[in-house]
């Protein structure tokens, strides 16, 4: 048996439930704020986005992009990039708009799909290095188990390595600029303060991306320094004081999920699923790691809020669908199980099926589910 969550308690939720009056999003989403009318913050900053003049933005962008243009073959920019629409977005108009050299640097999931190697391929096929990054297949095994038992999320070791690596390549590369994509923050409910923030600092990264679980937290659950070398931030590894410049390419660009879809289909490959993702009904977002699908899930058991949950607010947001069909894609989708690679994450987590079900049941909110009959529903769905 595992120890049972409080999980309102650990990310300080409200006890009352309440739903954006725009989206579908609730206010136990963390750090998610309601303003007095009941619209959440990620619904205000796409209003705030509407007034920001993207004309002065791109200006912005160029003088950045002068100030570290390459004039030899060397590379003047990192793009993480798993092969995905959002960063082939970023990375193509970077190169084909802008004139610069970027070094595409990939984390590797933790199990690929067959479609995102294609579309990693075809990413690299347009015209793209890449340098990937694999960490020793145990530590990462072992880590993803450990963070699903200790904070209800399989796939918190794959975070550091996304944000931390890049970093790193940057650095010995000599490369002083890095682009990531959208300021998620502000693009999904997080605080007013990071509307017009073009980058965050490493301390935030940690607050934000590391839910405060720095390496020193696996260095105590028997992990060495040896397990984690290859997570460790760049100043542990005698890089310190050196430059390195990461922004939000969502902040000089008015960032859409819908368009960078199509800009990637277009000029890169990408190519959408055949299928649509478990838990939601879209095809083309976060379809390159089998275990993914977990993450979501377990993010559902904390806050009843799921894939399908983040994918209609989104497009609430930008105006392909109304709310009340949000509110439909919700109730149909949003509680479903991932069962394709259950029994792939069940073989690389080496848990059986008893203890993957007791560890569920120990990060389930019980504020905000109950059994009804054998299964267990939302007591506050959205309408």
């Amino acid at each position: 048996m595992y120890e049972k969550k409080n999980v309102s308690k650990i990310y300080s939720l409200p006890k009352k439930v309440v739903f954006c009056k725009k989206c579908v999003i609730s206010n136990q989403r963390p750090r998610i704020v309601f303003d007095k009318n009941g619209v959440c913050t990620a619904c205000n900053y796409f209003e705030y986005k509407a007034k920001i003049n993207w004309k002065e933005r791109e200006n912005e962008l160029l003088k950045l992009l002068e100030k570290y243009r390459s004039n030899d073959s060397n590379y003047d920019c990192v793009v993480p990039s798993s092969g995905g629409k959002d960063s082939a977005y970023v990375a193509h108009e970077l190169k084909t708009k802008y004139g610069m050299n970027p070094l595409s640097v990939t984390w590797s999931p933790l199990k690929y799909t067959n479609i995102g190697l294609k579309n990693l391929n075809a990413y690299s096929d347009s015209g793209f290095d890449i340098v990937m990054g694999m960490p020793r297949g145990d530590t990462k095994k072992k880590m993803c188990r450990e963070a699903l038992i200790e904070m209800g999320d399989p796939f918190q070791g794959f975070i550091y390595g996304q944000v931390l690596f890049p970093i790193t390549i940057a650095l010995n590369y000599g490369i002083r600029l890095i682009f990531r994509g959208e300021n998620a923050e502000a693009e999904y409910g997080g605080s007013r303060k990071s509307w017009d923030k073009k980058l965050l600092t490493f301390e935030e990264f940690k607050n934000v991306y590391f839910s405060n679980y720095d390496l020193n937290f696996w260095l105590k659950k028997g992990f060495t320094k040896k397990d984690l070398a290859f997570f460790y931030p760049p100043d542990a590894t005698g890089t310190k004081g050196k430059l390195c410049d990461s922004y939000f390419y969502g902040y000089f660009r008015n960032w859409s999920n819908h368009s960078n879809f199509y800009y990637a289909s277009k000029h890169t490959g990408f190519t959408p699923n055949e299928r649509r993702t478990e838990g939601t009904y879209t095809k083309y977002s976060s379809i390159d790691d089998k275990l993914d699908t977990f993450h979501h899930w377990f993010s559902l058991l904390k806050f009843a809020h799921g894939r399908c949950t983040s994918n209609a607010a989104r497009e609430v947001r930008e105006g392909y669908i109304t709310r009340e069909e949000a509110v439909a894609l919700v109730n149909k989708y949003d509680n479903e199980f991932p069962s394709l690679y259950f029994k792939e994450f069940l073989e690389f987590t080496s848990f059986t099926e008893k203890e993957f079900w007791d560890i569920a049941d120990s990060w389930r909110n019980k504020n905000l589910w109950h059994m009804q009959g054998n299964d267990w529903v939302k007591k506050f769905p959205v309408n």
